[in-house]
């Protein structure tokens, strides 16, 4: 697979790539056609920027700085989180752990006091089922209110890089990265953020399904010097090792939603196609996804003689898309297509 949009790069040494574009739309209307889709959808959602500090002193950088060289500036100070894709449960991994309690409403809990969860979105079991008495507000056609109090516990560690200027003896400018991997706060004493949000509540009672409530908050980290004064802030020892006095910022963006699931009418323009990659033994692949089909009244192929007939076809045309109450039924007359004849 090609990393750059179809296309060998002529760079070897480059790092990044273009994503293919899976949707093309040629600007005919004729191509559009409605279909229904069965998703979930927000309900009511309220986003937060939380942030939280960490102050360091004398934090040792390495590597050392090499001999014969002196500091004239920094040049950038960078902040990126620590995470080990090896172990998902290391302790040195920035994590967030998140804690939500709710008035107004309550969350749906088995026999043994287990919260109930389903499978949300991003495929993994984020999603909890939410249950408040609504009939006062669905008698004046409005949601209920319900309040709620997060706490997030933030541990692990962050890597602060130095970009620094140097000169060597003969005023020859390099520049030169050092690095150092900070502590945020241990499990036993995690960073503490705390906000409070209010939400909408959809009709408990004339619906199928009860509400989702769904949460997710993505992390980032910012860094400075402590008093932005390099004369006072950052030490050079002897054998050449940075120590810096730093301030680190934890920027949270939190989200929470209400979803219930729909069913859904979208203008689409047809399947997604993928060019395949050529192969040098293989004439010909199966597909992995059925051709779209769409039920439309030709009259050159219908047949006459089964429009008072009930045959048991084992085949079928899809609903109709302007009206996805009338279902086919393979043993009985296409009343979709006798209505259109009519």
């Amino acid at each position: 697979m090609s990393c750059f949009g179809g296309r060998i790069s002529p760079d070897l040494f480059s790092n990044c790539c273009n994503a293919h574009d899976l949707c093309e739309f040629d600007g005919n209307l004729n191509n559009v056609v409605s279909e229904p889709i069965y998703v979930q959808k927000v309900f009511d959602a309220v986003l937060f920027n939380l942030q939280g500090l960490k102050t360091v002193n004398n934090q040792c950088f390495t590597p050392a700085i090499p001999r014969g060289h002196r500091l004239k500036r920094i040049v950038d100070i960078r902040c990126k989180r620590s995470f080990n894709p090896q172990n998902v449960e290391d302790p040195t991994n920035l994590k967030l752990n998140i804690n939500t309690t709710i008035s107004g409403g309550t969350f749906i809990k088995c026999a043994n006091g287990d919260e109930v969860t389903v499978v949300g979105p991003d495929g993994t079991y984020s999603e909890k089922i939410i249950y408040a008495d609504t009939q006062d507000c669905d008698d004046q056609g409005r949601g209920t209110p319900i309040f709620g109090t997060q706490n997030i516990a933030i541990t692990g560690d962050v890597m602060i890089y130095l970009d620094l200027l140097l000169c060597d003896r003969y005023d020859h400018e390099v520049t030169f990265t050092v690095y150092t991997k900070v502590n945020i706060a241990q499990e036993c004493a995690p960073l503490l953020l705390t906000n409070f949000f209010e939400l909408c509540l959809p009709s408990t009672q004339s619906s199928a399904f009860l509400p989702r409530f769904t949460e997710f908050c993505n992390p980032a980290c910012e860094t400075r010097l402590a008093t932005n004064n390099l004369g006072r802030d950052l030490t050079i020892c002897p054998d050449g090792t940075i120590k810096a006095n730093l301030i680190i910022a934890l920027c949270v963006t939190c989200e929470k939603k209400i979803v219930i699931p729909v069913q859904l009418c979208v203008l689409s323009t047809g399947y997604v196609q993928l060019l395949p990659e050529s192969s040098a033994i293989c004439d010909s692949f199966p597909q992995l996804f059925p051709n779209q089909i769409q039920s439309k009244y030709n009259p050159e192929v219908e047949d006459e003689e089964d429009d008072c007939q009930c045959i048991c076809d084992p085949c079928c045309d899809p609903c109709n898309d302007n009206n996805f109450n009338d279902c086919c039924d393979p043993c009985r007359p296409n009343n979709n297509r006798n209505n259109r004849r009519r």
